[in-house]
């Protein structure tokens, strides 16, 4: 809530000053598409809309999952609820389920680390929470965006798969694929471990079939429309140049950017994607549950192996959040002034990295 608080705060200060409205910060770029596509359908867009080269045809929605504009919509519907309104709260309620998720996961790794120490455990799952609530790009949590529904399905998905609570992983998973192709990591993860578990009864197998099924659904949904099986994949290559080149395009803007560029916010998006290849490699090498170390391996991948807007790609990278628990758990070791200091940098640094895209940086996020 904190971390919240301040973020909101110096967004409205940053808005003020450079003559942005809160209320147009919130529903900014891609905002717009999700808040026209709950109040509109997919057939009746503004013409104002179009993709990455300015063009709208009748394919180009269909690049957005419809998981989170359903919901916006369902909630739109409660008295004196406008459809702005119910983004924003949807993202809110999300965004704060999606922290709770957070500590859930970064408790669990904990225990596993240091069975029976409650204490520390607790103290893993906090300092998890506030890293995610915390990231740099956090502010798109209360925004009308699908980071914060994805990471709280994702998030909780997770925790259940690593309970063995097989139905509840399968559901999650499948509403997470309804929201995000980033879920593809998930789906995986998700059929690996049931595998594992074929022993355990029917309930592995449920889930593991229930699992895709969201992300399936949109597949063969958008496939059909379109007349491909690849059909998605073709609105977005087309539409917003997505495609998986192993990283070239990373690798070039990494370089471009550290050698030439002056503006903080491609610099500050450089580093993160360092930092993230960094904290898969601490994933792996300080031993977290396979689970929690695929999973935000995949997510992070499908962001970094793949062309695209590079200067979104901290907000992409925020579904890998799980890619902290090492940094979570190394902190949960430390004197309570180190935790308190860690996340106060963390909380000033967000708000400012946040409010500078979206009240100063040119671009899209």
């Amino acid at each position: 809530m904190v971390v919240r608080i301040v973020g909101a705060w110096w967004l409205l200060y940053v808005g003020h000053r450079n003559g942005k409205s809160l209320h147009d910060m919130l529903a900014a770029w891609d905002g717009q598409w999700m808040l026209a596509l709950a109040g509109h359908g997919y057939d009746h867009l503004p013409a104002n809309l179009t993709d990455a080269h300015g063009h709208l045809t009748t394919d180009t929605a269909y690049a957005f999952f419809p998981g989170y504009p359903m919901v916006v919509r369902a909630v739109d519907t409660l008295p004196g609820m406008s459809t702005y309104a119910a983004a924003i709260l949807t993202s809110l309620v999300a965004g704060a389920a999606a922290t709770v998720a957070a500590y859930r996961i970064g408790h669990w790794c904990a225990l596993r680390r240091w069975p029976g120490d409650e204490q520390r455990a607790d103290q893993a799952g906090l300092i998890m929470a506030v890293l995610f609530a915390a990231t740099p790009m956090s502010v798109v949590l209360t925004m009308a965006y699908t980071e914060a529904i994805y990471c709280a399905f994702a998030g909780w998905a997770l925790w259940m798969i690593l309970e063995k609570r097989w139905i509840a992983a399968g559901l999650l998973t499948m509403c997470a694929g309804l929201t995000r192709t980033t879920a593809v990591g998930l789906i995986a993860v998700l059929l690996i471990a049931a595998f594992l578990s074929r022993r355990d009864g029917w309930r592995p197998w449920v889930g593991a079939a229930l699992a895709p099924l969201g992300w399936l659904f949109w597949m063969v949904f958008v496939g059909i429309r379109v007349g491909s099986p690849t059909g998605w994949f073709r609105i977005q290559s087309n539409g917003w140049d997505t495609r998986f080149d192993a990283g070239a395009a990373t690798l070039r803007y990494l370089v471009d950017t550290l050698s030439l560029n002056q503006t903080a916010g491609d610099v500050i998006t450089a580093w993160v994607i360092l930092a993230t290849v960094v904290l898969i490699v601490l994933a792996f090498v300080t031993r977290l549950p396979w689970q929690v170390s695929v999973y935000g391996t995949l997510a992070a991948s499908t962001v970094l192996l793949s062309t695209g807007l590079m200067n979104s790609r901290v907000r992409l990278l925020l579904p890998a959040f799980v890619l902290l628990t090492p940094v979570a758990l190394a902190l949960a070791q430390r004197s309570r002034t180190t935790q308190v200091t860690v996340g106060a940098v963390a909380t000033v640094t967000s708000a400012w990295f946040g409010a500078y895209m979206l009240g100063i940086y040119p671009y899209a996020i």
